[in-house]
């Protein structure tokens, strides 16, 4: 396939640039791939009436950090945005980061970080055209230059949300609730939608729980470049499956029930560590799978997924899974479909000037709506 079949139109006051409320209070749009059929449903917490028994949902239970910096550069003083990637060494201090603007920075430049110029960093490599190695001049222990390092960081929102001021409570309203090992500098979005009150429902209801580790990285979100989707490489991320995921998410395969992938992190973790047998199997190390249409899954009956931005590797990962056809059409269903606003007593809400119904449409990117694909 080609990458303008990913294309189509998103106006950006369709990009939500605030999570709903309540994390499970979204609208879900549930997709049935094999008959082609779209259901609208008013909120994320009606998955419930999608599963039974004995289902497993699988999380990714990587853990976000601030990985936004802002600092000054010697002498000139002029603002460089620093976006850390990873550690490369923690004795060292070395970071392999990108710089905005890069042109700016070279090779021996040290740049301040704090309002007291309390971090300081050297460039001591140029590793791609916006890519740079840092050394940060720290003498403390590891943990305390970490902390103090984060405290000068801001929540690694997508660009597409960075239009509007950044508030206190981004980086806990980008983290998912089941967040537990840190090292991704973006969320894995498909799990934001999960409440305390809705897994303790699942729960309730007997759905178990099985957790991977993908830490996410921006490969995810650069623009591809060519036209032949055969010809792009994604970036390698680090990730581990360990045993007990493994075993529970076999033995829910080998008694017939669903396993449910949460987002594309986690379909891209079971379809590297799945082995030729179609059985889970743990796994340590790095994955660069780019998985776009056509493409045969090993594992999972149901995915969750948000409503990604055009050409972006996640939305074509939906569409790999769901069909080409299906994803294209409830896109395009979700960019027309308009629904009255409701109280809590269920009535429609009126515009305090007009008195017209209020409308509300699907929600688009990291923040915004759901999507449930059924393989049935």
């Amino acid at each position: 396939m080609k990458l303008s079949q990913f294309k189509y139109k998103l106006a950006d006051d369709r990009i939500a640039q605030y999570p709903s409320r309540f994390r499970d209070d979204c609208r879900l749009m549930v997709v049935h791939a094999k008959r082609g059929e779209i259901e609208h449903r008013e909120h994320f917490y009606d998955i419930l009436d999608y599963f039974d028994e004995k289902d497993v949902f699988v999380f990714n239970d990587t853990k976000v950090f601030p990985a936004r910096l802002y600092g000054n550069k010697e002498k000139t003083g002029a603002k460089i945005e620093v976006f850390l990637l990873r550690e490369l060494n923690e004795d060292l201090r070395l970071w392999d980061v990108l710089v905005d603007p890069a042109r700016k920075i070279r090779i021996g430049n040290k740049l301040y970080f704090g309002e007291d110029d309390s971090m300081v960093a050297e460039v001591i490599d140029n590793t791609t055209s916006r890519g740079r190695t840092l050394r940060f001049l720290y003498d403390g222990p590891h943990d305390e230059f970490k902390a103090t390092l984060y405290s000068l960081g801001e929540a690694p929102l997508p660009k597409s949300i960075l239009k509007r001021p950044s508030e206190p409570s981004d980086l806990e309203d980008f983290q998912c609730i089941f967040a537990r090992h840190e090292g991704a500098v973006t969320a894995p979005t498909a799990g934001l939608h999960f409440s305390k009150s809705l897994m303790k429902r699942m729960e309730i209801k007997g759905i178990d729980f099985s957790y991977v580790t993908l830490h996410c990285g921006l490969g995810n979100f650069r623009e591809i470049d060519v036209e032949d989707l055969t010809k792009h490489k994604m970036d390698s991320e680090e990730m581990h499956v360990h045993e007990e995921a493994c075993d529970r998410i076999n033995l829910a395969k080998e008694q017939g029930h669903k396993v449910c992938a949460v987002g594309t992190t986690v379909q891209r973790v079971l379809e590297t560590a799945v082995s030729a047998d179609g059985r889970l199997k743990p796994y340590d190390g790095w994955t660069n799978k780019f998985i776009f249409p056509p493409y045969e899954f090993s594992l999972a009956d149901a995915m969750v997924a948000n409503f990604y931005m055009p050409q972006s590797t996640l939305m074509m990962l939906t569409c790999a899974y769901g069909g080409y056809e299906n994803v294209i059409k409830a896109y395009k269903e979700a960019l027309k479909m308009e629904f009255p606003v409701l109280d809590r007593e269920g009535n429609p809400m009126l515009d305090e000037e007009t008195g017209e119904p209020l409308k509300e449409r699907y929600r688009f990117g990291t923040y915004g709506d759901a999507m449930l694909i059924l393989k049935d």
